[in-house]
């Protein structure tokens, strides 16, 4: 996905209500951190394949299916913090 699409579809996220759930943030948070999905599952004692459910729907949600244009979202978000 070219870069200006990514900003494209982070300008309307961030315009919109934030459609994540806390979970679903929690996980996006820790995507963004650089967390695998398995050590994402460990770290919240959930199966691999929940970690992974959770990343999906949230790529599905927020229609970026890339892990760099999560990150972007993340920060835009605030969900990272120096």
């Amino acid at each position: 996905m070219a870069a200006s699409v990514v900003d494209a579809v982070l300008e309307n996220a961030n315009e919109a209500a934030d459609p994540l759930t806390a979970r679903e943030r929690q996980i996006l948070q820790l995507v963004a951190e650089g967390n695998t999905t398995k050590e994402i599952a460990r770290l919240l004692n959930v199966s691999f394949k929940t970690a992974e459910s959770h990343r999906n729907h949230i790529m599905k949600k927020l229609d970026i299916h890339e892990v760099a244009g999560l990150v972007r979202y993340a920060i835009r978000q605030g969900l990272l913090h120096p």
